[in-house]
């Protein structure tokens, strides 16, 4: 059967009235007020220094702290959409009856883990309270913190409410999540007990459907619980996450690259491509590719990438010969070849997570640097593939056309600039990551709403930006979870555990390598990419430190594999969506995308055995 899309919940059409109708006005004009504060904020930080060599004392705390409202509203408007991300399809096989009853169970135990951290988010903003920390112009740091209790607790009403249509189907889902409280309160047995248990009962529950970050969450709290520690350091840990001091760069590129999505950017640079390389065998393949790139390496977000794109390139691609096959499988694999690129955000992420609690320090800088080359022969390797799968007849093919490629580069001018706008700040040393940023979507704003005029002000705008904040906040749950769960493992010695097994057992880094890869591959059909660095990169530092294994290679190492985690079953997003955007069986377009898994994957044994690929320009690049 055509499959809909698993991992985006669609929600149900139920007319929206009343009280209801303005809490959802409210929440969305407060999301959108934060992210504009957050992206003008650093602009005016940039003006303010260079005109009077003295910028806001407070702008990088109320940013950062804006990052956390952004990303708890963001969740809660998910929730509310019934758009939090799953990885589970099983329940696609089931009648529409067993459906609602694994909703039950699903919904009910994400609902007791999200009470759960949004009591222990109490603890934690009662503790900081008594600290008395300031945030900025006398506003104490709690007043924000509050936003963690509360948007855990919206998440936990609106799982409970989306269980099912009926209010008898919410209540039994009630009486799931109480239970599963019920159990960890009053049971009279040991906590260490029922670890395996409640870790079961997690893994049933996401099977059936329940959200990812409530599973990295789940099994956080269940470990912690068992381990007689404290449940706060959860909350705790996603405090810390979303308050880092380079992680606004997230949300700011992000919003960057949906207001290029939204608008009619790609129209522009479609035509720009197509009059550049359509004279060519493969010419459209290769528009394929570097329009994907461009496109994600802004989103970072594959699924945006082929939502966005898929209808208007898949059109090109058939009218020039392709086969639907060929062309669907080279769709499904280009949306994740701009991940190695600036500003894209899995490098940054990576950065953050493997500079923190350990002596390795990389810097977002030095990422994007080690991955241009790397990403470039992703590039090249399946643009040659999408050549040589194309059509050899060339009576379609049309002469190059000078005043038509320049007509198109002029069209497309203010776009094409994108890249040096947020290139020139990041590395021109007037801004910050955060500012550069910042100017990056505030000059994509403008480009869009008042240059080209494609996005209105007050009806397009304000949508783009919540949908914007939808993903984000979607991430960012995922992501402060997940470091509350690896909190756990570093607690627990098992990276010092894995150093000691594995330089006994291992003493080739290349082996190790082998091994590394092999992992990933693992992880990636079973993780999504942003859970993934969180969880798995802290446990791979330090073995890959005791190898002597360059950072910056073991980054890109890292990301590509999970490259490949896009396009492969069970999890691989990229299958989901190219189905649902094609409206075409999840195993027909993984069979359409086995070609470009094989030439991905050949790409990542070069990576992995020839450093200098992603060593020589950090180093030559000072």
């Amino acid at each position: 059967m055509d499959a809909p899309l698993p991992v985006l919940n669609p929600a149900e059409p139920v007319p929206v009235t009343g009280w209801r109708r303005w809490l959802r006005s409210g929440e969305n004009s407060l999301l959108v007020g934060a992210l504009a504060v957050m992206a003008l904020l650093p602009c005016l930080e940039i003006i303010l220094r260079k005109v009077f060599h003295s910028g806001l004392g407070s702008s990088a705390p109320i940013v950062q702290h804006l990052v956390l409202a952004v990303g708890m509203l963001g969740g809660a408007i998910a929730a509310r959409e019934n758009r939090l991300l799953s990885i589970s399809t099983l329940t696609l096989s089931f009648s529409p009856r067993w459906q609602g009853r694994a909703a039950w169970f699903s919904h009910g135990f994400a609902a007791a883990i999200s009470a759960l951290l949004a009591g222990a988010s109490v603890a934690f903003v009662v503790s900081s309270r008594q600290r008395g920390a300031e945030l900025a112009f006398g506003v104490p740091v709690w007043v924000a913190q509050i936003l963690l209790p509360v948007g855990f607790a919206l998440i936990a009403l609106r799982l409970l409410w989306h269980a099912g249509k009926t209010w008898s189907a919410r209540a039994v889902t009630l009486g799931v999540a109480l239970a599963v409280l019920a159990a960890g309160a009053w049971l009279p047995v040991e906590p260490a007990t029922l670890r395996i248990p409640g870790l079961l009962a997690l893994l049933a529950a996401a099977a059936l459907g329940a959200p990812i970050f409530t599973v990295l969450g789940g099994a956080g709290l269940i470990l912690l619980w068992s381990a007689g520690e404290p449940l706060a350091s959860m909350p705790l840990k996603h405090y810390s996450l979303t308050v880092n001091a380079t992680l606004p760069s997230i949300p700011l590129f992000t919003l960057a690259g949906y207001f290029l999505a939204e608008g009619g950017a790609a129209r522009r640079l479609i035509a720009l491509f197509n009059t550049c390389f359509s004279q060519f065998r493969g010419g459209p393949a290769v528009v394929t590719v570097l329009v994907c790139a461009f496109f994600t390496s802004f989103t970072g977000a594959s699924g945006v990438t082929i939502l966005a794109l898929g209808g208007l390139l898949m059109p090109i691609l058939l009218v020039s010969g392709y086969r639907e096959r060929s062309a669907l499988g080279l769709l499904t694999g280009a949306g994740s070849l701009g991940l190695l690129f600036p500003p894209c955000l899995p490098p940054i992420l990576y950065s953050i997570v493997a500079s923190s609690g350990s002596s390795a320090s990389v810097t977002m800088e030095q990422m994007f640097k080690g991955g241009l080359l790397p990403g470039l022969l992703m590039i090249g390797m399946v643009g040659a593939w999408g050549v040589w799968r194309g059509p050899k007849q060339t009576a379609q093919r049309r002469p190059f056309d000078g005043r038509a490629a320049w007509a198109a580069a002029w069209e497309a001018k203010w776009e094409l600039l994108i890249p040096v706008v947020a290139l020139g700040a990041l590395f021109g040393g007037f801004a910050t990551p955060v500012e550069a940023a910042a100017l990056t979507a505030v000059y994509a704003f403008c480009v869009e709403t008042f240059v080209y005029r494609d996005l209105a002000l007050r009806r397009d705008v304000p949508r783009v930006m919540v949908e914007c904040g939808l993903l984000v906040g979607g991430v960012l749950l995922i992501l402060g979870v997940a470091l509350g769960f690896t909190y756990f493992l570093i607690d627990a010695q098992i990276p010092d555990l894995a150093v000691l097994w594995v330089t006994a057992h291992v003493h080739s880094p290349w082996v190790f390598l082998l091994l590394v890869n092999l992992l990933l591959l693992v992880v990636g059909c079973l993780m999504d990419i942003y859970s993934a660095i969180v969880v798995v990169v802290p446990l791979l530092v330090p073995i890959a430190q005791a190898f002597g294994v360059d950072m910056v290679h073991l980054g890109i190492i890292f990301l590509v594999n999970l490259e490949l985690g896009y396009l492969t079953p069970p999890v691989g997003m990229n299958l989901f969506l190219s189905s649902y955007r094609f409206n075409k069986p999840v195993g027909e377009v993984a069979r359409a995308s086995l070609p470009i898994l094989g030439v991905l994957a050949v790409g990542v044994l070069l990576i992995t055995y020839l450093p200098w690929l992603t060593t020589w320009l950090p180093r030559v690049w000072k």
